[in-house]
């Protein structure tokens, strides 16, 4: 079990760490998270949350009892020593699966609004520059429309 909860947490960290950087990798993890939340992809993931969860508690059950029986014989047992070791391993494990699981949701969700208010500001940038445009070039209508009256004065006199 051990090997597995290692390897659980050494993906989440690669997850997290292409998350991190911004490569051709990051887009693909960010399409399959997308991918992941719709549809039956929240049910699923919160049972598996909940699964893990009810895990964890059920280790650290397991840990207390262990050491309630150290306490209570007085002396160290090594089998219950060997025990408090795997339990206290597993749990600290899942726990800090867990703990790399709500990171990457709210690494996700961030990269998400970024790109979003990128998108937005990149479009009040457009906006900005297609009204100065417009303002510049009624500017110089009026400029131009000030100026023709008064050639036209000038040709009649001559």
């Amino acid at each position: 079990m051990i090997q597995i909860l290692f390897a659980l947490v050494l993906a989440e960290m690669a997850l997290i760490l292409s998350l991190l950087f911004r490569t051709p990798l990051r887009t693909l993890v960010i399409v399959g998270l997308d991918r992941s939340k719709q549809g039956r992809g929240p049910l699923v993931a919160k049972s598996v949350g909940g699964t893990v969860l009810v895990f964890f508690s059920s280790t650290l059950y397991g840990v207390f009892s262990v050491q309630k029986r150290l306490t209570e014989a007085g002396f160290v047992n090594p089998t219950d020593e060997v025990l408090m070791a795997h339990r206290l391993l597993e749990a600290s494990l899942i726990g800090f699966s867990l703990f790399l699981v709500l990171i990457i949701d709210r690494l996700h969700y961030y990269i998400k609004e970024l790109n979003l208010l990128r998108k937005f500001n990149e479009e009040v940038k457009n906006l900005k520059n297609d009204y100065e445009q417009r303002k510049n070039a009624d500017a110089e209508m009026k400029k131009t429309e000030i100026k023709q009256p008064k050639l036209q004065k000038l040709k009649s006199e001559e």
